[in-house]
């Protein structure tokens, strides 16, 4: 069994990649420094989920 991921981190993931489509990469600790800069995030345990979240996203898109 995966990893669930709950709505949260699906929803932010989706609306900064629509947002933002060229800013954000497959790259893990670029997108960490990205969301520092364009949301405010308290937790780094959720800042790091939504960056694994977008990299992901973005993975499944390249192979389509």
């Amino acid at each position: 069994m995966g990893k669930v991921r709950t709505v949260l981190i699906k929803n932010v993931s989706k609306e900064l990649i629509s947002k933002y489509p060229d800013v954000f990469t497959t790259e893990f600790e670029t997108n960490k420094e990205l969301l520092d800069k364009y949301l405010e995030i308290d937790s780094k345990h959720l800042r790091n989920r939504i960056s694994g979240y977008i990299v992901n996203l973005l993975k499944i898109e390249n192979r389509e």
